[in-house]
């Protein structure tokens, strides 16, 4: 089933994902309160990997519970328990929460890898009336100095057009267009009110972080896994241009998000 293959994707590099991907700003914990029009009690953070956009929402609200279905990255996230924050394994269309248990529901980096209309169903399902649903995801590469932009997109797009071209390596995902998130939101009709907001966040950079940044990437772990011969010498060289435009500076990154929210 496309559930099992998604979690199986994120298999071997959760260490990498945990040190490289982006921390989830206080941004949309605020705009996402202020939409709700009072302080959550519980919210729920589907596909929540290693808990990176889970540990955002301590000390916002009473309750925390993060989904994901990766046996590994769940191992990751619930070193962060706390007793606010839980973690559990379950897919995002059969979470096996009560009915109307959360205020907050949101997919961080996640929700292209989950079947949009019965996940929407399961979300339904466990918001309250009045409940905010949010998709959050960032742009890839972070800005930065344009040549290790470029350098990255190259290797990115070599990629994503191998991964589509090696039989196997195709058929370990299925991933659902970021770009129609809002439009499977929206067509849903189970939301009164939709719509998308963007915004930045800041973050520090080394030249070793911004190679694990790649590296935290599934299509990449994906090849390095079933065809290491035809990606090493592209990532030696990306490797190489890194470290020259880099050295041992520390920098600036912005991430840029892209946030689609539904009111129930």
């Amino acid at each position: 089933m496309y559930k099992e293959k998604n979690a199986d994707r994120f298999t071997g590099f959760a260490d990498i994902y945990e040190s490289a991907r982006p921390r989830v700003p206080q941004y949309p914990v605020d705009v996402l309160c202020r939409y709700l029009g009072r302080t959550p009690e519980t919210v729920v953070d589907l596909g929540c990997g290693t808990g990176l956009s889970a540990t955002v929402w301590q000390g916002v609200c009473d309750t925390v519970i993060g989904i994901e279905p990766s046996a590994e990255m769940l191992a990751v996230a619930q070193k962060k328990s706390s007793a606010k924050l839980r973690f559990l394994q379950a897919f995002s269309d059969d979470t096996k929460l009560p009915d109307a248990c959360a205020d907050i529901v949101v997919c961080s980096q996640s929700f292209h890898w989950m079947e949009p209309k019965a996940t929407l169903a399961e979300v339904d399902r466990i918001l309250k009336p009045g409940g905010v649903f949010a998709t959050v995801d960032c742009d890839w590469p972070p800005v930065t100095k344009w040549e290790a932009e470029r350098a990255y997109m190259q290797l990115h797009d070599y990629v994503s057009t191998l991964e589509m071209q090696l039989p196997d390596a195709a058929d370990t995902f299925i991933r659902y267009p970021k770009e129609k998130h809002l439009q499977n939101i929206r067509e849903s009709g189970r939301f009164r009110y939709v719509r998308e907001l963007t915004f930045c966040n800041a973050e520090t950079c080394t030249a070793e972080r911004f190679r694990a940044i790649l590296r935290s990437q599934g299509s990449l772990q994906t090849l390095l896994k079933l065809h290491p011969e035809r990606i090493r010498e592209p990532l030696r060289q990306f490797d190489e241009t890194v470290e020259r435009i880099f050295r041992d500076e520390t920098f600036s990154i912005e991430f840029c998000y892209r946030m689609r929210i539904g009111i129930k």
